[in-house]
């Protein structure tokens, strides 16, 4: 099976994080969630596409246009079904605003996981593009901040988000699945959320959860 990015970031869309964590770490990658303060900007926000990482860094004295000239090919460059990922390596500026969200959409892309922050949240909210930060501000970017590079690995907490990769998130959080390995955690997580529905009908029918699971193996 070889999946267009389209169709696996559709399929992951349909799961949930919680499931895809505990297929990661069935196959032995148990460390690839990103930070909890990480979160969305609504308690509905669902995101699932391939990662497209950036990375930067605060500036105390920078040059703006060459900032936001630098920001927006970045953007044009953001590919379609992609969720970009920012290690910002920062605590004070607002990253991504409602302009970029409208770019962002425009392109095809599918949302962004900001370990940083965002502003212009309600407009953001009305468009309905996912968002995941961990702070909001008014403060933007391009007066503090430099954007360093895009399309390359970065570290978000303990994780390495690699190009390619595909990301998931909801209010649990957000999980990387190495795109490696994307196909077949995808097949395994939809067979364990199958098996998690009939578990759950089942004990509403009076099934003891002891019971479910020496019968599913799983609960």
């Amino acid at each position: 099976m070889s999946l267009s990015d389209s169709e696996l970031s559709d399929r992951y869309e349909a799961l949930y994080p919680g499931a895809v964590t505990d297929t990661l770490d069935e196959f032995g990658y148990e460390r690839r969630t990103l930070p909890s303060s990480i979160n969305p900007l609504t308690r509905d926000t669902q995101v699932a596409g391939i990662a497209f990482p950036l990375v930067g860094k605060p500036d105390p004295d920078p040059d703006y246009e060459q900032n936001i000239r630098r920001f927006l090919r970045m953007l044009g460059e953001a590919p379609e079904d992609s969720v970009l990922a920012y290690e910002t390596n920062d605590e004070e500026a607002a990253h991504i605003g409602e302009l970029t969200t409208t770019a962002l959409s425009a392109a095809g892309c599918r949302g962004a996981v900001i370990a940083g922050g965002a502003r212009d949240v309600r407009f953001i909210l009305d468009q309905g593009f996912p968002v995941f930060c961990e702070y909001t501000t008014p403060k933007d970017a391009p007066p503090r901040w430099h954007l360093d590079d895009w399309g390359v690995p970065v570290r978000i907490g303990d994780v390495e988000v690699r190009p390619g990769d595909v990301l998931v998130g909801d209010v649990d959080g957000v999980a990387c699945v190495p795109r490696g390995i994307a196909e077949e955690v995808l097949e395994h997580a939809e067979e364990m959320v199958e098996t998690e529905s009939e578990i759950r009908e089942r004990v509403r029918e009076g099934m003891a959860p002891l019971d479910a699971f020496e019968q599913y193996g799983e609960f």
